[in-house]
């Protein structure tokens, strides 16, 4: 599969932010897409390849090297690769303590899994950005983009898997008729039936646009955070092919770049941690 983009800047850019999809191709067969504009008309049912097989890995990644400390654990001072698990169990349930109040079996391992997988899938944008994709090319594989967390596709599908345990513990929790009272009762309350009935489209309407946009906001703010910092390294390794005095300048920015992003990364990873564990506190929770 052979590129179509010119070797430029703009050739360039394009060419690193382009994913390897998947999809049904203008003559109706399915196949690999050539280039954003074939991508883009394959339409919903498109996938991309590399964000499902980079968190998938990721994914795999995270489950097989905390059972292997699992298993290793005794009840003596851990060490090594043991001890950093521990201490990060430690820190998670510290969080889910701190602000979930409730008692569940699912909060903890959940908030562990979203840490972990999104700051794996976010320590990816710290690779070199053309290491991966040069060794795809020699493996003729034309686009590769490495960091799952760059594409809204991956952001709002775990977003959108977090805001459906939240509306079922909503309803599991307090009822059908709950749930509906919480979004038709709040935030404008009168004693009056009748102005409590008046007050129910508004009252909907509000509670509704914050309902729809927690999952959004969630989404968004992975996926803008480190497609930014993708996108400042795509531009600094432009730098590179200006000349001596250039490329050493790239050298260091794409250092101090690489040594910022890197709280970048963990942040992001926390916070989208920490607003899992406090929805999912607000929907065990009566108003």
């Amino acid at each position: 599969m052979a590129s179509s983009e010119p070797l430029t800047s703009t050739g360039y850019i394009k060419h690193h932010l382009q994913n390897l999809t998947f999809g049904q191709l203008p003559d109706g067969s399915w196949g690999l897409a050539h280039g954003a504009a074939e991508a883009k008309a394959m339409g919903f049912w498109a996938i991309h390849l590399d964000t499902m097989f980079w968190s998938v890995i990721l994914g795999v990644l995270f489950l097989w090297s905390f059972r292997k400390a699992a298993k290793k654990a005794t009840v003596g001072v851990p060490s090594g690769f043991v001890n950093f698990v521990e201490w990060v169990v430690e820190f998670v349930d510290d969080n889910v303590r701190g602000s979930f109040s409730h008692k569940s079996d699912l909060v903890a391992p959940l908030a562990l899994t979203l840490f972990v997988w999104v700051l794996l899938m976010n320590t990816m944008d710290l690779v070199p950005v053309d290491w991966i994709p040069e060794l795809a090319k020699l493996m003729g594989i034309e686009y590769m983009k490495v960091v799952p967390t760059t594409d809204p596709n991956a952001t709002f599908g775990m977003a959108i898997g977090i805001f459906v345990l939240t509306v079922f513990y909503s309803i599991k929790v307090k009822g059908i008729g709950g749930f509906a009272a919480e979004l038709t009762m709040q935030p404008f309350e009168a004693k009056n039936p009748i102005v409590k009935i008046l007050l129910l489209p508004a009252n909907f309407f509000l509670e509704f646009v914050s309902l729809v946009s927690k999952p959004v906001s969630l989404s968004l703010r992975l996926f803008g955070n480190l497609f930014a910092g993708e996108m400042i390294f795509i531009l600094i390794a432009l730098l590179f092919s200006g000349g001596a005095v250039l490329a050493v300048a790239g050298g260091v920015l794409q250092w101090a770049w690489a040594v910022l992003h890197i709280v970048i990364v963990l942040l992001q990873a926390f916070i989208f941690m920490t607003l899992t564990i406090v929805y999912l506190e607000l929907a065990h929770s009566h108003h």
